[in-house]
This record gives structure tokens, sequence and C-alpha cells, in this order.
């Protein structure tokens, strides 16, 4: 429980501090690209640090194909991640993947009015890169983006990039 409020604080800082440190006309673009990097450079890190503990590799059959990756992600990496697993995974079978999450913790300090939907980007960046990092690191090329229609939930959508 601790760690957790701890995480959200820290989180909240960043988007803070990135936010305070970029300013003039792209602030908001350039504010969520960094965010976005730095959740990619940590996802790779939380994937070394899982295979280097053989915390979920060797619990955990070897990937037959990216839906395996996307039920890991979904399950054991949001879970080690939020306390919780994804609560939807929907798929196209042709390379997209939609996960929902219902009541995101990193949104659920914000309000839940409509005039806050514009700051979301904000709070979001980061765990699209968090995925994209991770899936980087599995050996997984993607692109994730996210959607918010009513906070606190949100979709995350990962389109897997062929070789």
């Amino acid at each position: 429980m601790a760690e957790e409020a701890l995480f959200q604080l820290l989180h909240s800082e960043i988007i803070q501090y990135v936010n305070s440190v970029e300013s003039g006309e792209s602030e908001n673009g350039r504010c969520v690209s960094k965010l976005e990097g730095m959740g990619f450079r940590v996802g790779q890190g939380l994937i070394e640090r899982h295979i280097s503990d053989c915390r979920f590799t060797k619990d955990t059959p070897r990937f037959k194909d990216e839906l395996d990756f996307m039920k890991f992600i979904c399950k054991d990496f949001w879970t080690s991640v939020f306390k919780k697993q994804i609560d939807n995974l929907r798929t196209n079978h042709q390379g997209i993947y939609v996960l929902q999450d219902n009541k995101f913790r990193l949104l659920s300090q914000l309000s839940s009015g409509k005039q806050y939907l514009e700051h979301a980007p904000k709070f979001l960046a980061f765990t699209c890169g968090l995925v994209r990092g991770a899936l980087s690191n599995l050996g997984v090329k993607s692109i994730v983006t996210v959607e918010v229609s009513v906070m606190p939930a949100c979709k995350f959508q990962v389109m897997i990039q062929k070789m």
C-alpha cells in the first residue's frame, strides 16, 4: 500500500517537473514525448530485472505468438507495476490489441470532470512508454497510444510492428 502511494507521488512529481521545464508553443507535445521516453526506459529496465530474477520467465512458458506477449503484459507485467491485472484485452488478430483498465490508478488522482480530460495525456504518456519499452525488450516492436473518454477508465492501443 505504501509503495503504491509512493509510485503515484513520484509519477505526479515527474509530470509536474517535466511540465515546468518545457515551455513554449509545443510545450504539451514535448512534455508528453519526454514522459513517454522516460516510461520506455523504465519499461525496458523492469523487463530486464524480471528476466534476471527469472521471476516471470521460469514460471511462464516461452511465448508462442504476439497474443502470449500481450497476455504477459496484461497479467504479470501490469500486476507487478499497478497491483492489478488489465480489465479487458481485445484484439483484431491483425496486430492490434486494446488493453482496457476501468480504474487506472494514475488517473484516479484527477477529478472525473470532462474539463480534466485535456490533462490526461500527460498522466498516461509514461505508461504508454512503459508498455512499449517492456515489449521492446521482449523483442516486439510496437506503437502504444491511449484513449480516455470517461475517467479514470482508459484504453491502451498496442499496434505490433511487423519486422
